[in-house]
């Protein structure tokens, strides 16, 4: 082929290269601090108080009879008999006594105040500065407060 056309991708000529490199490296921007207020606050609790107490009487009876009774209960008093057996010619049964226990229910309004504790998170953000020392926040409202680092 005596004359041949040049196609265009064969005219390249490169006049410049370039290059990139990649690296990291950390930059403070801010730092954050949380601190932890911890305020009382007093309520009052109201509520009914119920006791309950137990009497005991002791009722003689010194009666003879035939066979054991059982506990047996009469409102809120509940009677226990104590049978002793005596040797006589013959055999009896003899009610010594009964218990009796009734219970007894008293109601008092109680009123008491007490101190609830109550905790609020406070965040501070305080920007980087690369010319001075870092300076700890100030929390509004609180002449004194906790420092979570333990910083001066």
């Amino acid at each position: 082929m005596p004359d041949q056309e040049q196609r265009p991708e064969d005219l390249r000529t490169p006049l410049h290269v370039e290059e990139v490199s990649v690296f990291r490296r950390e930059v403070e921007k801010a730092n954050v601090q949380i601190a932890l207020i911890t305020g009382t606050r007093e309520q009052l609790v109201d509520k009914e108080l119920t006791h309950v107490r137990v009497e005991i009487e002791r009722v003689p009876i010194g009666r003879a009879i035939e066979v054991v009774p059982s506990i047996s209960q009469e409102g809120d008093t509940t009677i226990i008999q104590v049978v002793e057996e005596i040797v006589v010619i013959e055999r009896r049964l003899v009610l010594k006594e009964e218990i009796r226990i009734r219970r007894v229910s008293t109601k008092e309004q109680h009123q008491e105040t007490i101190v609830l504790r109550q905790q609020e998170a406070l965040i501070t953000r305080e920007e980087a500065d690369s010319h001075s020392n870092r300076i700890p926040p100030t929390l509004p409202g609180f002449e004194q407060h906790p420092n979570p680092k333990g910083e001066k």
